[in-house]
């Protein structure tokens, strides 16, 4: 008969995660895909954690020798660069090794890790979260960022308080009512380097860049509101010029939401507030702090095609959201009603009053005051509407402007004009039909696009997917994909053969360039 466990004692358990991304590649001259010298490219990663009461641990192993294209300047290589150890004790954590952490909307502070675009700068050293009393949590952290197969040479340090004042006053709970205060510090010390502002004078850097964030959270029924400001200290860098100007960021957003009904609004003006752990870097993952784009973030592929990314030297930024259930019954609603959502977007330039170059105040600049450039704007509405109890359609409409030459460097402003019709229609209990056509109008760049896909699942395990992207404006490619999903339980595998454009692959206004692929795709995920 087998002992009994002690009453109270926790078991370790193990989870962990593989993910295998392999492409075969093949030169083709009409997208100008290159084959590179290896037949075989892949980004490999394998996570696993041991969990127990009071300690957790994790490693994770990467693999790109090589790499996948678009990786291959910076990530190639092999090895263990994330691993850490987890303490826990009533309400205090302590982590050493490698961590992720945002403070607030992560003006001043945000790791992350993003495999889809190369970025992982997560901190390595040590992180403090303790809550010593009820409605108040403090967090303090310090540690080297990591870069790539590397780790920055500046320490990186700060810390964070927030206070939830509805957990102290009952009569703000008791009336819906959340109020919570926060504030941040973070300090990045970097030695000295050599940058000449001209052939004879050295400039004198900053071996301390200190930044603050304050903001002030509330929420009453179905009303949130949230106002944030950071603030920099002197901090020349690559992205700037190397100028001695402080930076900021500042925010007000406010949303209303019930049943049926969601509304969002947002204003975003920031300036000079790149904050990097190396002055002289550039990439990804080298930011210590993250501006959220105020963009939407589409998933169609021509709604997608000229994603936008943040400028960190400055920008206007404004979003407001509308959505609205029709209910059932009702004249434009029918039988099954009818969803509508309205979205736009605007980013501006700011305008600047030059001073100098490198070396100088660099520019002045009035908070209310507009630049003369639009970066990017786009106006869309989207109509999902139940036809019959097997069909569901999904309509957009996009107008979008897109200022190639602010976000990429040239090729103008390009407008343009999008049209998506998504139907799914179910055939039984196990299989469903989707279908996508879209249509990109345009006189500028590559002009016209259009782009079709058809998706057929058969429940539980089985999706097989075939789609066309071309460009019927200008240059008159077809960018094909026939796709294979098995997914079976905790694996899923996918087995693929076409072409892929050269662009940028962005996510919450982080961009990373994507050269032209063609060949057969493979990946495999598998949790456990």
């Amino acid at each position: 008969m087998a002992a009994e466990e002690p009453e109270g004692r926790d078991k370790i358990r193990l989870t962990g995660s593989i993910q295998n991304d392999v492409l075969l590649p093949q030169s083709d001259e009409k997208t100008g895909a290159q084959r590179p010298s290896s037949d075989f490219l892949t980004n490999t990663y394998a996570d696993l954690t041991a969990s127990s009461r009071y300690v957790d641990a994790g490693v994770r192993m990467e693999y790109m020798q090589h790499p996948l294209p678009g990786f291959e300047n910076d990530l190639k290589g092999w090895g263990i660069r994330h691993y850490y150890v987890k303490g826990r004790y009533q309400t205090l954590e302590l982590t050493l090794g490698s961590f992720y952490e945002q403070f607030g909307s992560g003006f001043v502070l945000r790791t992350y890790e993003e495999r889809s675009l190369g970025v992982d700068n997560a901190l390595w050293g040590a992180r403090l979260s303790f809550r010593p009393w009820k409605g108040v949590g403090l967090k303090m952290l310090s540690g080297k960022q990591r870069r790539y197969w590397h780790y920055n040479a500046s320490l990186v340090s700060g810390g964070d308080v927030e206070l939830a004042l509805d957990e102290w006053l009952k009569g703000l709970s008791s009336h819906q009512t959340y109020l919570t205060l926060g504030a941040s510090f973070v300090n990045k010390h970097e030695a000295d380097e050599v940058v000449m502002a001209d052939a004879s004078h050295r400039l004198r850097l900053p071996r301390y860049v200190n930044a603050f964030d304050v903001r002030v959270k509330l929420q009453h029924g179905a009303f949130n509101w949230l106002a944030e400001y950071a603030w920099k200290s002197q901090d020349p860098s690559f992205d700037n010029g190397y100028i001695y100007r402080n930076g900021y960021v500042a925010m007000l957003s406010g949303s209303y939401s019930r049943r049926g009904m969601s509304l969002l609004l947002q204003a975003k003006r920031s300036v000079n507030m790149g904050f990097r752990s190396g002055r002289s870097l550039s990439g990804t993952s080298s930011f210590v702090n993250h501006l959220p784009a105020f963009t939407q973030e589409h998933t169609y592929a021509l709604a997608a095609l000229y994603p936008y990314a943040t400028q960190p030297d400055g920008e206007w930024a404004y979003q407001a959201s509308a959505g609205y259930k029709v209910p059932r019954g009702s004249t434009l609603g029918g039988r099954y009603g009818m969803g509508l959502k309205l979205n736009f977007s605007h980013v501006h330039s700011i305008r600047r009053n030059d001073k100098g170059g490198k070396g100088t105040d660099g520019y002045g600049s009035a908070f209310w005051a507009w630049g003369p450039s639009t970066y990017y704007q786009d106006l869309n509405l989207q109509v999902e509407k139940q036809l019959c109890p097997t069909t569901k359609m999904h309509f957009m409409y996009m107008n979008q402007l897109y200022n190639r030459t602010a976000i990429e460097g040239e090729g103008g402003m390009l407008r343009s004009d999008v049209f998506v019709a998504d139907v799914k229609h179910k055939f039984g209990a196990k299989t469903a039909l989707r279908t996508e056509v879209q249509y990109l109008r345009s006189k500028d760049g590559d002009r016209d696009w259009l782009f079709a896909l058809a998706e057929c699942s058969l429940a539980p395990a089985w999706m097989f997917t075939l789609s066309d992207l071309y460009n019927s404006g200008r240059t008159h490619i077809h960018y094909y994909q026939a796709l294979v999903t098995f997914t079976p339980g905790a694996h899923r595998l996918q087995i693929g053969y076409g072409r892929t454009r050269e662009g940028y692959n962005c996510a919450g206004g982080v961009c990373r360039h994507i050269p032209a692929t063609k060949g057969w795709t493979l990946s495999y995920n598998y949790n456990f």
